[in-house]
């Protein structure tokens, strides 16, 4: 992963407020420049702060539901003006550059956030192993033991984003119903704050990088100030109202010096008392830190200053005059101090917050940094240590912020210098410890070099997830185009890849299948290249090598006369090979010139044959599935029935997902007797044996109607028909018998949706058709009549649940909404009726069941 510039990340606040976002070079915005003093350190807010009310919203809800549930850092994503596209809004807890990879998630990918947003339901993984059995690439991105919480933010039926809550780990225990409704609870009232923000005006959408939020302390405790003064007379102590919360005596300190020097250690005892001799013998002040012990037993350090009341000066709190001392003691809140500790200790010992600033470094991290601690408070990680800005170190620490586990590596700093490095998490921060060592046996360039690849174990082990991500990814695309989407969401970010290719061989030929990233139009001249050309796509598949340039200038020089569409950069030149059949080839670009170590050409070797084995499956899919769709179009109407005054119109789209055919059909019969009868109906599943049962109820169907059966009997004939078969399915279906001549009709459905009527003035409803078991359960099942009237000018819409069912989605919502985009059809052509119905499904490349749509219309004006 690349390490975003300092100057690049502006969306972080330091303090419980929020910013606004900041446009970024990523969404076609201009970075904000740097301040004249330099660099804008990460998490430093370059314009101030923001008063936009929408991030103040989102961060509100974000640290509430996280202090609700428990746990350690959280954030809301939300959608974006790409459609199907979700983005971080705010996250809070954790340094947002450092999550870079998940910024975006689309609402299709099998992760928690998506699911969430798709089904419209709450999600809750109390540790890894349910995570795992549920979402595998979620956990193969983050592998690290956490719990999260999710619930999609709605307002009605508008759908917002996702608030998520990342906590501690409950192995084997779920999440607690408390914690659950409290989750709810907050991302309902985060719902209602959005809907009225919409109300108002303020477009509820995120388009740019994450607002980082930092989480309040709750063990930190107040400074609290006391006040005495003191008599050396007479060793009366009078004493106020702060400093007896800080002593714990209440009303009943006894106003004794006696008394309060109890509350010391001896060696402080002898100390406070030098300090009042020397006052009073100065008359000036005096300082001194001393220790007292608190209620609790434990010593606090307090800052203690007294002077000498001069004769002549006024009289003090008891009204009397005399030789008095007065001063305060300050508890600082931060109960035993360190420092005085850690600095006494043989290790480099510094502190981070959760968003990656300095909050504490001991003298020896002061030595070991070459800076002032006054001025690396307050600095981020990356800008005092840039030797972290490293892909394996930011995974140890992305594990340490996760995990709230010790983490221990060796890294090497710029100046050459190893350290073993230990990263100790908690609630606020994390506690860095740098011991110095000598070199390691090991030493890998990966660690030494920036972009020098997988080198070492720890290096391998952080990069480990995104080829596993990969994998999985991979074994659940089907066709070609989702093969090379996969490659492009995983394996480009794996490896810090900015362009891809994709070439599939057929006939000797290499032709592009996918391409991002590259200039419009540079991949041109090599479309269809022949395999004897001299073009390195082509000799990484002739000679089954990858092909490693790490710079644009070593590529030129391998080949010359190439074009090269920059200057700068590096390539990779994969061969696709499945079972030693050559498939294709893969371009990896790279915007830096960069090395690729033995273990990185190993990895990308073996990410491009599963590849290559994915691309083979699809081209199989792509063969068979044309096979597939034949087969289903042959047992379709090749065209409707004509009937003099109607119009009847039909359309059938096949799913997307998997190959197999569906089981939908419609059919539209002239009966014996002069009737006109619309069916329509869906086999369960998917696949061969659906089809063939499909085409042998279409058959059985219009075999009754043109017997002049009843509607009912007909319905209940098909019912028997299909259980005698037994092939393991039911079925669904919708018949109406209608009178060409009157348009009354007489409706049966089992177990189907309820078809449409659109009238003659446009009032559009669902038609209340009684109904009875779906096909194939219960041989004495029955189907009760509806009568109904097909009026001159009405038309008579019925449907599978393809087009009205969605994941997360009411199926009576779906069924509403097809009413509307029913009655705003208008009264065009039928056929412009039906492709408008089914517009929405046609444009979705992503239709988890077949759709079928037939319309019946009766002329106005029947001849």
């Amino acid at each position: 992963m690349r390490r975003t510039a300092a100057r690049e990340h502006a969306g972080c606040v330091t303090t419980h407020g929020t910013a606004g976002p900041v446009p970024s070079a990523e969404d076609g915005g201009t970075p904000p420049e740097a301040p004249p003093d330099g660099p804008v350190w990460r998490g430093q807010q370059p314009h101030g702060p923001l008063r936009d009310e929408l991030p103040l919203v989102l961060a509100e809800a974000a640290l509430r539901t996280i202090e609700a549930v428990g746990g350690y850092a959280g954030g809301v994503y939300l959608r974006s003006g790409t459609p199907g596209l979700l983005r971080l809004a705010v996250l809070a807890g954790l340094p947002g550059p450092l999550f870079r990879p998940w910024w975006r998630m689309h609402v299709n990918r099998p992760f928690p956030v998506a699911e969430a947003y798709r089904s419209g339901q709450p999600v809750h993984l109390a540790d890894v192993d349910e995570a795992m059995r549920l979402f595998p690439q979620f956990v193969a991105s983050l592998p690290f033991p956490f719990g999260s919480l999710y619930a999609p933010v709605l307002n009605g039926r508008e759908r917002f984003g996702v608030l998520v809550v990342l906590r501690a780990p409950t192995a084997g225990v779920p999440v607690n119903s408390r914690d659950r409704g409290r989750l709810l609870r907050e991302a309902q009232r985060l719902g209602a704050a959005l809907g009225k923000l919409t109300a108002e005006g303020t477009p509820v959408s995120w388009s740019t990088e994450p607002v980082c939020v930092q989480l309040p302390s709750p063990g930190m405790k107040p400074v609290r100030i006391g006040y005495f003064d003191w008599d050396l007379d007479t060793g009366l102590v009078t004493v106020d109202e702060g400093l007896r919360a800080i002593i714990g005596d209440g009303e009943e300190f006894p106003g004794t010096i006696a008394a309060l020097t109890a509350r010391l250690a001896p060696e402080d005892t002898y100390a406070l008392w030098t300090m009042a001799r020397r006052a009073a013998g100065s008359g000036g002040p005096v300082a001194r830190r001393i220790r007292l012990k608190g209620p609790d037993g434990g010593l606090h350090l307090l800052e203690v200053s007294a002077r000498a009341s001069p004769p002549e000066g006024p009289a003090d709190r008891s009204g009397s005059r005399g030789r008095f001392l007065t001063g305060s003691l300050v508890d600082l809140g931060t109960g035993l101090i360190g420092s005085d500790a850690t600095d006494r200790l043989p290790r480099a010992i510094l502190a981070i917050d959760r968003l990656g600033r300095i909050t504490y470094v001991n003298h020896l991290a002061e030595a070991l940094l070459a800076e002032a601690r006054g001025t690396l408070a307050g600095q981020s990680l990356w800008q005092v240590m840039p030797w972290f800005d490293h892909a394996a170190h930011e995974e140890e620490l992305r594990a340490a912020l996760l995990s709230e586990e010790p983490r221990y590596f060796q890294a090497r700093t710029a100046a050459g210098q190893w350290l073993s490095v230990s990263l100790y998490p908690g609630h606020d921060g994390v506690t860095i410890v740098l011991l110095p060592e000598g070199d390691p046996a090991y030493r890998p360039g990966s660690v030494t070099r920036r972009d020098a690849g997988l080198g070492s174990p720890a290096d391998q082990a952080s990069a480990l997830y995104r080829p596993v991500a990969l994998a999985i990814a991979l074994t659940e695309a089907v066709t070609a185009r989702q093969v090379s989407a996969v490659v492009t969401d995983e394996l480009l970010p794996a490896f810090g890849g900015r362009q891809l290719a994709i070439y599939l061989l057929s006939e000797r030929h290499l032709y592009l299948a996918w391409e991002t990233g590259f200039p419009k139009g540079f991949l041109e001249p090599f479309e269809g290249v022949g395999l004897d050309a001299h073009v390195p796509g082509v000799e990484t598949l002739t000679t089954g090598r990858p092909l490693f340039y790490e710079s644009m200038e070593q590529l030129g020089k391998a080949y010359p006369g190439l074009p090269l569409d920059s200057h700068s950069g590096a390539r990779a030149f994969l061969p696709l090979i499945a079972s030693g059949r050559p498939v294709g080839s893969c371009i990896l670009g790279f915007e830096r010139p960069r090395g690729f170590s033995p273990e990185e050409r190993t990895v990308l070797t073996a990410l491009a044959g599963l590849i290559a084995q994915a691309l083979e499956r699809a081209r199989r899919y792509d063969s068979e599935a044309a096979l597939a769709r034949g087969l289903q179009d042959a047992l379709l109407p090749g065209r409707l029935l004509v009937c003099a005054g109607y119009d009847t119109v039909a359309r059938y789209l096949p799913g997307t997902q998997g190959m197999e055919v569906g089981g939908d059909w419609y059919d539209v019969i002239e009966t014996a007797d002069g009737m006109l009868a619309l069916t329509i109906g869906d086999v369960q599943g998917h696949g061969v044996a659906a089809a063939a049962t499909m085409g042998q109820l279409r058959s059985a169907v219009r075999a009754f109607a043109l017997g002049g059966l009843a509607p009912q009997d007909v319905v209940r004939g098909t019912n028997r028909l299909l259980i005698d078969m037994d092939p393991g399915q039911f079925a669904s279906c919708c018949y109406i018998l209608l009178d060409p001549e009157t348009g009354a009709a007489q409706g049966v459905r089992a177990g189907h949706p309820q078809p449409l009527l659109r009238r003659p003035d446009g009032t559009t409803e669902v038609v209340d058709l009684a109904g009875g078991l779906v096909l194939g359960i219960d041989d004495d099942a029955t189907y009760p009549v509806t009568e109904l009237e097909l009026e001159p000018g009405a038309v008579l819409a019925l449907f599978t649940d393809g087009l009205v069912e969605k994941p997360g989605m009411d199926i009576d919502d779906g069924i509403e909404r097809l009413r509307r985009t029913f009655a705003a059809s208008g009264s065009g052509p039928l056929a412009e009726t039906a492709d408008r119905l089914i517009r929405h499904a046609r444009q979705a490349t992503d239709r988890a069941d077949d759709i079928a749509l037939l319309l019946a219309a009766r002329w106005a004006s029947p001849s």
